[in-house]
């Protein structure tokens, strides 16, 4: 027998009925630290050099949409800009506002779920920071990604005042003013905001309902406070004198002819393993929550925000992962509601069922990230990029313009990093080959070879791939187009993409 010497400090133990939420939040931290560590290393890439470019432009002077074509709304630039304009347009820039984004996306999860304990609170904000960097380098600041916290704090907002009117308290707005502000900034990151904000106010409504009171006035501070930024973002764009494009972008070709490009099959779903575990755990810990008479206002709002979750993304229908990032955020908070108390009492069947529902689903997004973390491809898109822009480079003189004919593949992205303008305002040139014959379409084209016409580019640059679909021989369908190319020379005849310089008239 070994007795301790006396006086000696004895270690601290770990209650049992703790040692799963010990295990669990602990394992989650780890993978997240781990495989966050990794991705420091990850390129700038895929959709983010574009929307980099229309901030770079817009601070050279340009009017968004009348000078840039994009479908994306404001917001999205109005971010970029902030990154640019704050901590550059590198690759680790981007990596840090990135992570910085992603913990305060876990820092308003961890507030939403904070009275369901501290493993909750804890594991929501690592599971959603693990399914993030799971996703690999292309995810890295997608829009669907950067308007999950704004979509988080209007629930944090809306589930404040709630909790307050069910316990008979004074339900201050200051919730609902702050909710609103937060639903308004998402509009401004996506319209499809609308659809939560609008679910939200009829909880409100039902809220006011029950307890007796007058629902006007919460909902009418909802809305009110919905209101605010489209409304400033509005008047910035209105002086800048982008409104009438914009409205022709939205109402001509977003609404009428992209929202059908690129549709997929509306159950597809990535990496479906993940998505049936997040699906079989998030009605289980939904029923045990109702059973333990547990089922609250913060429940109901991250119902009403799953619910939506699975909107935006069958709105969409095109099948892109990111566009499940609304989902995963609510979703995740209904899948960790129940595990302070199943960790409390971790031998009871149901808590047993409860915590494998989050166990699985974690370890098999931790291997995702192990296959992500090495961002194969790309790392290899990026490689195009710069090997792009050293050609063109060596090409140039000061005051030379480049038009692109690309979607991803990296021609702006080689534009942004030689602060290059076009001589267009078409940053990618699939408008031009879907829907022939539409009047929207053939305005499209004639713009672009009157911009050719006007400005002729030093050089152009036409990439292989189209999107959604088509080569090189895309530009068989665009006669004016390869007329204008036609006086060009072909100096690089590919893989990849072909730079066609101006015949030297000497």
């Amino acid at each position: 027998m070994v007795v301790a010497r006396q006086g000696a400090r004895s270690s601290p133990r770990v209650p049992f009925e703790w040692a799963p939420a010990v295990v669990l939040v602990g394992g989650l931290a780890v993978a997240v630290a781990w495989f966050a560590w990794r991705s420091v290393s990850w390129p700038l890439v895929h959709d983010a050099p574009l929307m980099h470019y229309v901030a770079w432009r817009i601070a050279q002077g340009a009017v968004p949409y009348r000078d840039v074509f994009d479908m994306n709304f404001p917001g999205v630039y109005l971010l970029h800009l902030l990154v640019l304009t704050t901590v550059g347009a590198g690759d680790l820039a981007w990596r840090l506002f990135d992570l910085a984004w992603l913990a305060a996306t876990g820092v308003v999860l961890f507030a939403i779920a904070a009275p369901w304990g501290r493993p909750a609170a804890l594991g929501a904000a690592l599971f959603f920071a693990l399914y993030h960097v799971a996703g690999g380098a292309w995810q890295a600041g997608q829009r669907d990604f950067l308007l999950c916290v704004f979509l988080l704090a209007g629930a944090l907002g809306v589930a404040r005042w709630t909790e307050a009117r069910a316990g008979a308290g004074a339900g201050r707005p200051v919730g609902l003013v702050g909710g609103g502000l937060a639903l308004g900034a998402a509009l401004m990151v996506k319209p499809h905001a609308i659809g939560l904000a609008a679910a939200f106010a009829v909880l409100v409504a039902a809220t006011a309902r029950r307890s007796k009171d007058g629902i006007v006035r919460p909902v009418g501070i909802l809305v009110a406070g919905v209101a605010v930024v489209p409304l400033a973002v509005g008047i910035w764009l209105a002086a800048a004198g982008a409104l009438p494009a914009w409205r022709s972008i939205v109402l001509d070709y977003l609404i009428p002819l992209y929202s059908r490009l690129g549709r997929s099959r509306p159950w597809l779903i990535y990496r479906p393993d993940v998505w049936l575990a997040i699906a079989v755990g998030v009605p289980l810990s939904v029923a045990a929550a109702i059973a333990g008479r547990r089922f609250g206002p913060r429940h109901a709002v991250a119902a009403v925000g799953t619910a939506y979750g699975v909107a935006h993304f069958l709105a969409q229908a095109k099948g892109w992962e990111y566009h499940l990032y609304p989902l995963a955020a609510f979703a995740t908070l209904l899948l960790f509601a129940e595990v302070g108390v199943a960790a409390s009492s971790p031998r009871r069947p149901a808590a047993i069922a409860v915590l494998l529902a989050v166990l699985v689903p974690a370890a098999l997004l931790a291997g995702k990230a192990a296959a992500t973390s090495p961002a194969g491809w790309e790392r290899a898109k990026a490689a195009q990029a710069h090997r792009l822009s050293d050609e063109l480079a060596a090409r140039l003189r000061p005051g030379d313009t480049v038009q692109v004919l690309d979607t991803t593949g990296g021609g702006i992205h080689a534009l942004l990093r030689l602060g290059v303008s076009e001589p267009t305002r078409f940053i990618y040139d699939f408008h031009f080959f879907h829907d022939l014959g539409h009047p929207t379409i053939e305005a499209l084209r004639r713009e672009l070879v009157r911009g050719l016409d006007a400005r002729p580019p030093r050089l152009i640059v036409l990439f292989e791939e189209g999107w959604p679909s088509g080569g090189y021989a895309r530009l068989d369908s665009f006669v004016e187009l390869r007329e204008r190319l036609a006086r060009y020379d072909l100096v690089r005849p590919g893989p990849g993409y072909r730079i066609y310089a101006q015949r030297d008239r000497s």
